[in-house]
Parts: C-alpha cells; structure tokens; sequence
C-alpha cells in the first residue's frame, strides 16, 4: 500500500532524541529518510546509512545548519536530486534557553529565534517550491506546549515556539490551493538530551535577582523532563500524522498536558496564570 503522502521524509536535526526517534519510527514503516546533524559532512562518500532490518526504509544523515541558508539549500538540493521529490519535511531542529527576560540579551533572544522560528521559515521556504511542484506535501513542524502557556524563565524558548505556530497556521492556509498539508505537534516533558544541552543565559548568575525562583524553577524542569516519557511517545504521534489524508492543525503529546490544553480553552486567563506559576514556583 502506498503512503499517502509519499515516502521521502526530510527529519530536521535527526541526530539523537525526538528527532532521532522520528527517523527511526519513519525509516522502519518503509519511508526513505534524509536526517540531518551539524557534524556530519555532506559529501556522498561520508554520508551516513542506516538500513531497516524489517522493512526497505533507510536512514541517510546528511550535513545541516538550519541558521545557515547556503547550508539549508545545499542539504535541500541533494535530496531533491537523489530523489526528485521531498513529500514530507519535519522540522524538528531546536533548543532551549533558560533565565528571566530581564537578564536574557538581545543577542541570546536572537540566537534562540534564529534556530527555532528562522531555521523552520528557512526550511519552508526551500522545500514548499518542490512540494507544489510535485503535487503535494506535508509538513510537521515540532512546537511545544510552552506554545499554549508561557513557562516563566523560558520565555524566549516559549516565545519561539508561540511564533512556529503562528506561522504553521498561516502556511496550512497558504498552501492548502497546492495540496500541501501542515501540522504542529506540541510534545510536553519529554525524556531526551534537550535536557542536559539547555542553555542558561550569562545573566543568570548569582548576581541576578532573580537566582533563587529561577533555580527553583530550573530544578522543576529538569525533574519533570527527566521523569517524563522518552522521545518515541513523539515519533508516535508523528508517524500517526504522516498517516492521515487530512492531518489535524495540532495535537499535543502527554496526557497530563492535553488536559490542561483542553482546560484553557474555558478556564480565565488569570487561573491559567495561576496555576503555571505555582507548577514552577
């Protein structure tokens, strides 16, 4: 049976955790998958291969730097030539930064835009073209629940995915004319490296004011994350999606979560405050 929306897959820093798992839950339903990392070399010769043991998928790795745009076009242009088509693009390539607003700088906001919200409008821009071209396409951009509540002392991570949203939105409309899908899945605390490779702003120090909440807050994160279930929950979720002919606008990932989404759509604003500052306070 064929997939519905093609079988070239197009994974988004697809070297360890959520989008690791995705490759992999991909590559073993059959589908040839393009995974990309910043450390590995682009060249055929160097190009890494994974083969699935049940089924004809593959895994190649390929080099990738969604803040550079020369790097997007090259990665982009190597699929496209290998397969002459890119029928599913997930974009998954993120981090996060932690500390309050006020001691967050300019530079460290730009820099956590610049992979989370630009490195997804980079990659939409380069494959959106091939898509229309061939008829057709879907996209799946990984957000968060951070998108739904801002957490306190991750507002730029928040703020960023807020802003991924806001674009799938208006790309699901843009595109819907050309047969191009698009969805958004808001994983909750997920088990992965995210954890340890968080950044902490410069001024988040001793010095701040804002240190003992922060920690504390910090501290939380870190317990819930660690706790929570591992990226393959995720890789689910997306798989489910990749198999639908209408996808869904969003769907959030843990139970716990899809609850207090639910929740806000009728609870006050003030409430919803509430309780997040107390969940991380």
């Amino acid at each position: 049976m064929g997939k519905i929306h093609g079988d070239v897959v197009f994974v988004t820093g697809a070297s360890s955790g959520i989008g690791r798992e995705i490759a992999r839950a991909f590559m073993d339903e059959g589908y040839r998958v393009y995974g990309t990392t910043r450390k590995k070399a682009l060249q055929e010769d160097e190009v890494q291969l994974e083969k699935s043991k049940n089924s004809s998928g593959f895994i190649k790795m390929i080099r990738l730097d969604v803040c550079d745009e020369e790097s997007v076009e090259k990665a982009v242009s190597y699929v496209y030539q290998k397969e002459g088509r890119i029928d599913i693009l997930v974009n998954n390539a993120g981090f996060g930064i932690a500390g309050s607003i006020e001691d967050t700088s300019t530079e460290e906001a730009l820099e956590q835009f610049n992979t989370n919200f630009f490195g997804v409008h980079r990659m939409c821009r380069h494959v959106v073209p091939i898509m229309r071209k061939n008829g057709g396409g879907l996209i799946i951009n990984i957000s968060s629940v951070a998108a739904q509540f801002s957490i306190p002392f991750q507002a730029m991570y928040s703020a960023s995915k807020y802003a991924v949203e806001a674009l799938s939105e208006a790309l699901r409309i843009e595109t819907r004319p050309f047969g191009i899908k698009v969805s958004v899945v808001e994983p909750g605390d997920t088990k992965t490296g995210f954890t340890q490779s968080r950044q902490y702003v410069k001024g988040s120090d001793e010095n701040s004011v804002y240190f003992d909440t922060f920690k504390k807050s910090v501290e939380k994160m870190i317990k819930d994350e660690t706790s929570g279930p591992g990226p393959e929950v995720v890789a689910k979720a997306v798989l489910k999606i990749a198999k639908r002919k209408n996808p869904p606008i969003r769907v959030t990932v843990g139970t716990g979560y899809k609850v207090i989404v639910f929740l806000k759509r009728f609870l006050p604003v003030r409430f919803v405050q509430y309780m997040v500052s107390k969940m991380y306070s």
